[in-house]
């Protein structure tokens, strides 16, 4: 891409709303040290110096989103409890928009807990259900999610599956076919509960494992023709116009009007590849939106997983680092042979 395109495109975000569907977090971290090893079992004692909650799931989606310049309108099912209003108190503080979460007392609020010494991952802690929402919720979820359409334009719609319930085969037909209504392109970043319920949608990015497990088959991560054979199965099974699959050290594959480009990884420092592929669809999202080619959606946003692998936490990409690394890499990426593999 040219210089002053990519300058362009960034500058295009800012006025785009992408609307989230999918299962929101809170991601707590307990920071600390650890000195010595508990007398009561051969278990490490941490020393907790600070706790630190942040948006997780889905809701890390809309704060990739947010600081990528565009407007994230973040539609989920959370609990009636405590833990809801302080994921709610996060949004506030962080500007993000509140009015699509739906509140519900036979729900609970997800919270993920880590504990971390000297940037060392010890622990996580899981408090969720996982059950699908009743249909009832369904309905009125529903409703918030059109009535958030009819008033706003929406230039993407994302499904953030984390199969914690939210997102149900019901929910998924009526909010595409409400996307088909207003010519909004639809994205979905998959889970194994849902991956073939997505029919219709214009693009799917499973991770690697998420694909071979989600169509049951077993082929190295290398081959890539395999991938491809595979993509073009789940595309015409499922109605899906681009299918493209992250491949962590091997970069991204991406599907193209029959053929298919592979994007190779930067090499990086890495420190924690946690809410990479948030980061990923959240930039694939606004490529889509402005409507980028395949390839160039699958360069962008395979640069932007991996800056945010460099950080420990999940944490949003960074709009200008991700602008000055696409500008520092463009005439590799000019030089590449990208050329449509059949």
């Amino acid at each position: 891409m040219k210089k002053e395109d990519l300058i362009s495109l960034f500058e295009k975000f800012n006025h785009f709303n992408i609307l989230i569907v999918g299962d929101v977090m809170i991601d707590t971290y307990f920071w600390g040290k650890v000195e010595r090893i508990s007398p009561e079992a051969p278990v490490p004692i941490i020393s907790r110096t600070n706790v630190e909650h942040r948006l997780g799931g889905a809701a890390n989606v809309a704060r990739n989103i947010k600081a990528l310049g565009a407007n994230p309108i973040l539609c989920s099912v959370i609990g009636n409890d405590d833990k809801a209003d302080i994921l709610l108190d996060i949004m506030n503080k962080s500007e993000l928009i509140t009015e699509c979460l739906l509140k519900h007392n036979s729900r609970m609020t997800t919270v993920k807990t880590r504990v971390i010494s000297d940037n060392h991952h010890l622990l996580r802690i899981d408090e969720e259900i996982r059950t699908s929402i009743t249909e009832e919720i369904e309905i009125k979820f529903f409703a918030l999610i059109k009535k958030m359409v009819s008033d706003s334009k929406i230039d993407a719609i994302i499904f953030q599956d984390y199969d914690k319930g939210v997102i149900t085969p019901n929910l998924i037909n009526s909010i595409v076919e409400l996307a088909k209504l207003n010519k909004i392109p639809t994205l979905v970043d998959p889970k194994k509960r849902n991956f073939r319920n997505f029919k219709g949608v214009t693009l799917f990015k499973p991770n690697f494992k998420e694909l071979v497990e989600g169509l049951k088959l077993e082929i190295s991560k290398k081959d890539i023709e395999g991938i491809h054979q595979a993509s073009k199965l789940l595309q015409k099974e499922q109605d899906i116009q681009i299918v493209m699959t992250t491949l962590s050290e091997l970069g991204v594959y991406i599907s193209d009007n029959g053929g298919y480009h592979q994007i190779p990884a930067e090499i990086r420092a890495i420190a924690d590849v946690s809410g990479a592929g948030d980061t990923v669809i959240s930039t694939a999202s606004l490529c889509l939106a402005a409507g980028l080619p395949p390839k160039e959606i699958a360069w962008i946003s395979n640069i932007s997983g991996g800056l945010v692998c460099e950080k420990v936490g999940v944490v949003p990409i960074e709009k200008q680092l991700l602008l000055d690394e696409c500008l520092a890499l463009s005439g590799t990426f000019n030089l590449m042979k990208l050329e449509l593999r059949n």
